[in-house]
C-alpha cells in the first residue's frame, strides 16, 4: 500500500530515518489518507528523543512545544510538523492527563495508548501501514469506531474520548462498535472532569457533521447538556435532533434548535456553562429566542425588510434556515432568498443606511436626545414600507412635516 504524503512531511521523516531512527506518519493522517481525505494536519511519531531531533533539523527551526510529553513542532519548508517520541503512558488520577510519560522504542508501544482503531495507525515509505488494532478493516469494511483494547480504561484516561467517539463517528459516518459504546454511556460522568472549554470543541466539530443525529444519544448530550432533559422529554430530544439533521451544518444553529424546545434560559445558561466565545454565545442565544418567528404573510420583500431592520443578513439566514428545519416551511427559503436579494441590493433595512441621519435633525432644531432616535426609526419604516425612496430631500421633507 503506497499513500501520498505531503512533501515536508516526508522529507521530516527522511531526515529522521538517515539519522537511524525509526519514523511514522501517525494518527489522523493516516485515516484521512485512508479515508480519501486530504488531511489538514501530518504529525510524525518517532525513536528520536525531542534533544535528537532538535538537534537534527537545529534550534532555530524547532519549537519545544511539549517536551514533557515527548513533542517538538519542526519548521520544513512552508508547514510546521509536530514530531512526538514514542510513548506510553500511566496513572490518569485527574481523568485527563497521564501522571507519567515513559519513552519507549517500539511503534506498536506508542499506538496502543491511543483511544480508536482507526487513530491508531501508522504509516512510513517502503514499510507501509502499521495496524497492529485493525484500525484500516474498522473503516473501511467494518465501518465502526472501536476503542484500542479495554474501552473503560480508554475513557478512564481521558472522559473526552466520549465525545469524541460520537464526533468520528459522526465525520465518517461510522457505527459506533456495541461494547465501547456500552462503556461511553456508562463512563460518561467523566464528562464532567473535562474542562468546559474542550467539552465545546468537540461537540462543535459534533455539530459539523453531516447529519450527526444518530451519533447524539440522549444519556451522552444530557450529561453534557442537562437543560435539553434528554431523560423526562425523550419525544422533545427526538424531535430536535430530526431538525438537526434537517439543517445545514452550522453548529451555532443546530445547538439553537437543540436548545430552543427547553425554554428562554436554557440557551443563556448553555453557553455560559459551555464558555462558548462572547459572539458564539450571542448568536446561539439570539437564534433561540427568535425560533418560533412566523411568516406573516406580508410580500415577501416587506418580510423581508422588516427582518434586517432587527439583525444582520448572516443571522437572518441562520435564523431562516432554523424555521425552515423546524417546520419543512419553504416559505421560509423563499424568505432567506429575498434577504440575500436585498442584501446584494444594498437596500436600505437599518437607521445607519438612512440617507439622513441625526446631524439633519439637529439643523432642523430637534434637541439632542431619544427624539432623535425615534424620529430616524420612523424615517426608516417609511422607507422599509416604499412609502419613501432612501433620499435626503424626501426624507428631509418627510422630517419637516413630522417634527
Amino acid at each position: 500500500m503506497t499513500l501520498w504524503i505531503d512533501p515536508g512531511a516526508g522529507q521530516v521523516l527522511e531526515v529522521l530515518r538517515r539519522a537511524g531512527h525509526k519514523a511514522y506518519l501517525v494518527g489522523g493522517c493516516v485515516r484521512d489518507s485512508l479515508a480519501g481525505r486530504t488531511p489538514q494536519d501530518w504529525d510524525i511519531c518517532t525513536s528520536a528523543r525531542p534533544r535528537q531531533t532538535m538537534e537534527l533539523f537545529g534550534t532555530e527551526r524547532c519549537i519545544p512545544t511539549g517536551l514533557q510529553h515527548g513533542t517538538v513542532t519542526v519548521r520544513q519548508g512552508e508547514g510546521l510538523y509536530e514530531v512526538t517520541t514514542f510513548r506510553v503512558e500511566e496513572g490518569y488520577s485527574d481523568g485527563r492527563h497521564p501522571d507519567r510519560v515513559s519513552f519507549v522504542g517500539e511503534v506498536e508501544a506508542d499506538l496502543a495508548r491511543r483511544d480508536f482503531t482507526i487513530n491508531a495507525m501508522a504509516y512510513a515509505p517502503g514499510e507501509g501501514l502499521i495496524d497492529p488494532f485493525g484500525g484500516r478493516e474498522d473503516l473501511l469494511v467494518h465501518r465502526l469506531v472501536r476503542a484500542v483494547g479495554d474501552p473503560v480504561r480508554r475513557f478512564e484516561e481521558d472522559g473526552l474520548r466520549i465525545l469524541r467517539l460520537y464526533r468520528f463517528g459522526a465525520r465518517e459516518q461510522l457505527a459506533v462498535e456495541p461494547a465501547t459504546g456500552r462503556a461511553a454511556i456508562a463512563e460518561r460522568a467523566r464528562l464532567d472532569c473535562v474542562s468546559a472549554e474542550r467539552i465545546w470543541q468537540e461537540l462543535y466539530k459534533l455539530l459539523a457533521a453531516p447529519q450527526p443525529g444518530s451519533w447524539m444519544p440522549p444519556e451522552i448530550l444530557g450529561q453534557v447538556l442537562p437543560w435539553l432533559d434528554t431523560a423526562g422529554q425523550p419525544a422533545r430530544y427526538a424531535a430536535s435532533l430530526a431538525v438537526v439533521d434537517a439543517l445545514p451544518p452550522d453548529p451555532l444553529v443546530r445547538l439553537a434548535a437543540l436548545l430552543a424546545p427547553a425554554g428562554p434560559g436554557a440557551a443563556r445558561q448553555a453557553v455560559n456553562a459551555l464558555r462558548c466565545s462572547r459572539a458564539q454565545g450571542e448568536e446561539v442565544c439570539a437564534l433561540a429566542a427568535d425560533s418560533a418567528l412566523p411568516l406573516t404573510g406580508e410580500p415577501l420583500r416587506l418580510q423581508a425588510r422588516r427582518l434586517l431592520a432587527r439583525m444582520d443578513a448572516r443571522r437572518a439566514g441562520r435564523l431562516l434556515a432554523l424555521r425552515r428545519g423546524q417546520t419543512g416551511d419553504e416559505g421560509f427559503a423563499r424568505l432567506a432568498g429575498e434577504v440575500r436579494r436585498l442584501e446584494r441590493e444594498g437596500a436600505c433595512c437599518r437607521v445607519g443606511q438612512l440617507a439622513v441621519n441625526g446631524k439633519d435633525l439637529l439643523a432642523l432644531g430637534v434637541r439632542p436626545g431619544p427624539g432623535v432616535g425615534r424620529l430616524l426609526e420612523a424615517a426608516l419604516q417609511q422607507v422599509i414600507e416604499e412609502k419613501l425612496p432612501n433620499q435626503h430631500d424626501p426624507l428631509l421633507g418627510w422630517l419637516k412635516e413630522n417634527l
